[in-house]
C-alpha cells in the first residue's frame, strides 16, 4: 500500500479511468462537503482526493470545508451541496431528508468507537475519575466528541450539564488531542479513529495522552447526500468512485493517507447504537 509522494502525485495527474462507467463530462462542478472528522491538515491528502475524484467521475470537483457539522449539513440539507462526509449525529438527527450514499471502513469494517482521552500523566482509568475537569469537547453536533460523552453521564446518573468543572468545544477532533496533550484541557472527548490516526502519524504528540475509556462500536461517520438526489447521475457516479477507491494506485494513496481500507454501501442499522445514544440524551433534556 506504501508510494512515495512523487509517484503519487505523477499518477493522480493522470485520468483514471479504470473500473468507472461512462459518464459524460461536464463544466458543472460537483460539491463534496468535508466536516472535522476529515484528517484535513495534509494539504496533499486534499489534493489527491479531489484530483482522484475529479478524474473518476470526469468532473471537476469541489470541496468545501466548514468549521463545524451544523454549517455543512445545513448546506447538505439545504441542496447546495451534493454529498458530503458528515457524522452519524446530524444524519439521523435529518434522517428524513439524508440518504447513506457510503460509509468509510476501518481495520476491516465500518466501525470506530469514541474515546475519552487524559493527560498521559494522570492516573486515572474511567469517566468517573474526570469529574471536575477541564474537559474539551468537539463539536455539539458530534457523535463520539460530544453526545457519546453526555449520554454516558446520564446513563451513569450523573448531572452532564455539572460533572465536568469546564468545558469547551475545540471544533475538531485533533484539536481535543491538541488540547489535552498541551494541558489546555484535563481530558477530552474525541473520534477513537481520529486518535489512533494521529498516534500513528504523530507519535509523540499522542503519546502526551492516554485513553481512559471506550465506548461500543459504531456506525463509522458516513457519506450522505439529499434523499432526493440519491438517484441522480451525479450522486451514483459518487458513489461509484468512493467504493471502486482501491482499484486505482490513487486511490490507494489516499487510503494510505486516511489510514481506511476503503469505502461500503452500508446499512442503516449500522447507526442503531448511535441513534440508542441519542435516545437517552433526548429523554434528559
Amino acid at each position: 500500500m506504501s508510494m512515495n509522494r512523487r509517484s503519487f502525485l505523477t499518477s493522480a495527474s493522470v485520468a483514471t479511468g479504470f473500473g468507472f462507467p461512462s459518464i459524460a463530462a461536464s463544466d458543472e462542478p460537483v460539491r463534496f462537503g468535508l466536516t472535522p472528522v476529515f484528517l484535513t491538515n495534509d494539504q496533499m491528502l486534499v489534493d489527491g482526493l479531489r484530483t482522484y475524484l475529479a478524474n473518476a467521475m470526469s468532473r471537476p470537483v469541489e470541496l468545501v470545508f466548514r468549521r463545524t457539522y451544523e454549517e455543512i449539513t445545513a448546506l447538505l440539507v439545504a441542496g447546495d451541496l451534493d454529498a458530503a462526509w458528515i457524522c452519524g449525529y446530524p444524519y439521523l438527527r435529518n434522517e428524513d431528508k439524508l440518504a447513506l450514499l457510503a460509509v468509510p471502513v476501518w481495520n476491516q469494517k465500518p466501525l470506530y468507537q469514541s474515546y475519552l482521552i487524559a493527560g498521559a500523566e494522570r492516573d486515572v482509568s474511567d469517566l468517573s475519575q474526570l469529574k471536575g475537569d477541564v474537559h474539551a469537547y468537539s463539536d455539539p453536533d458530534s457523535n463520539s466528541g460530544y453526545i457519546v460523552t453526555q449520554s454516558e453521564l446520564v446513563a451513569r446518573d450523573e448531572d452532564r450539564n455539572s460533572f465536568f468543572g469546564k468545558t469547551f468545544f475545540t471544533f475538531g477532533h485533533r484539536n481535543v488531542l491538541r488540547a489535552v496533550a498541551s494541558g489546555l484541557a484535563q481530558s477530552g472527548s474525541i473520534d477513537g479513529y481520529v486518535w489512533e490516526a494521529v498516534s500513528a502519524t504523530e507519535p509523540d504528540l499522542a503519546a502526551q495522552t492516554k485513553v481512559v475509556w471506550k465506548s461500543e462500536w459504531f456506525g463509522f461517520p458516513p457519506i450522505a447526500c439529499r434523499r432526493s438526489q440519491l438517484p441522480t447521475e451525479t450522486v451514483q457516479s459518487l458513489q461509484t468512485a468512493l467504493i471502486n477507491i482501491s482499484n486505482t494506485a490513487d486511490g490507494m494513496a489516499i487510503l494510505e493517507m486516511l489510514q481506511l481500507d476503503g469505502f461500503t454501501v452500508g446499512a442503516e442499522n449500522l447507526f442503531d447504537d448511535i441513534r440508542r445514544r441519542i435516545e437517552v440524551l433526548d429523554a434528559a433534556i
